[in-house]
């Protein structure tokens, strides 16, 4: 079993996590067991076409969406992780969820690789905040009238460039890398896992299962975030 290990001895950290994270609090996945494309069609429901084909039904699917992670809370792990980071300036959360569930247990400034449930987009006047309930608070951009599609990365969407590009550099200069609950295969969000490896980051992945990734790791805890999270990295 692992030694527990003080962050004190590291001046840049980053925490990168993925579905395992949140489906531990009962958020469900988006693939996998019980995933939600099991159960829906992505081409209905999360890309461009079906919002300009139907934008109202895209919405309401994505306020049941809220709804459903509302019902669920942080866990442990979460509520751990955001204490690490009070406690240490030095610690990023980059994660690949658009839950929210880092920020409802208290992280601050998590870079948000696929966007988040919780903001709105004009495609004119930018991104707007949409907090705390699982309808939405307008549908309409309040400054030209246009509709609001969640900003999430759908299919077939591009990926944040300067979002990435944040993350690649925090991920750069990080001394400890720990991947959380991430199963390696959604890229180009996997592909920044190497980018640590090679800058020569301690690498640790927190996963109860064997992933695509694992061997970049050179240490690896089979153990879920929730148990994990609190009972290796001491505050």
């Amino acid at each position: 079993m692992m030694k527990p290990i003080s962050l004190s001895a590291y001046s840049r950290v980053v925490f990168f996590t993925g579905a395992g994270m949140s489906a531990e609090s009962g958020v469900p996945t988006y693939r996998g067991r019980g995933g939600i494309w099991a159960e829906y069609r992505w081409e209905e429901y999360a890309c461009q076409d079906a919002f300009d084909a139907d934008p109202n039904k895209v919405l309401d699917f994505h306020e049941q969406r809220r709804g459903r992670v509302l019902a669920c809370q942080p866990h442990a792990g979460h509520m751990h992780l955001a204490a690490l980071q009070a406690a240490h300036p030095g610690l990023s959360i980059i994660t690949q969820n658009t839950d929210g569930m880092h920020q409802r247990a208290g992280a601050r400034e998590v870079v948000e690789l696929h966007g988040s449930l919780w903001r709105m987009r004009c495609a004119r006047h930018g991104a707007v905040e949409d907090l705390g309930a699982a309808v939405y608070e307008n549908r309409d951009c309040g400054l030209c009238g246009g509709l609001l599609r969640p900003d999430i990365t759908w299919f077939a969407d591009a990926v944040n460039a300067a979002v990435f590009a944040r993350a690649q550099q925090l991920i750069e200069e990080a001394e400890l890398f720990v991947a959380v609950g991430t199963s390696g295969i959604v890229y180009p969000a996997a592909g920044l896992v190497p980018v640590a490896a090679r800058s020569g980051a301690r690498m640790i992945e927190i996963n109860p299962d064997e992933t695509e990734l694992s061997g970049m790791f050179g240490e690896r805890v089979r153990e879920t975030a929730g148990v994990a999270v609190p009972r290796v990295f001491e505050i």
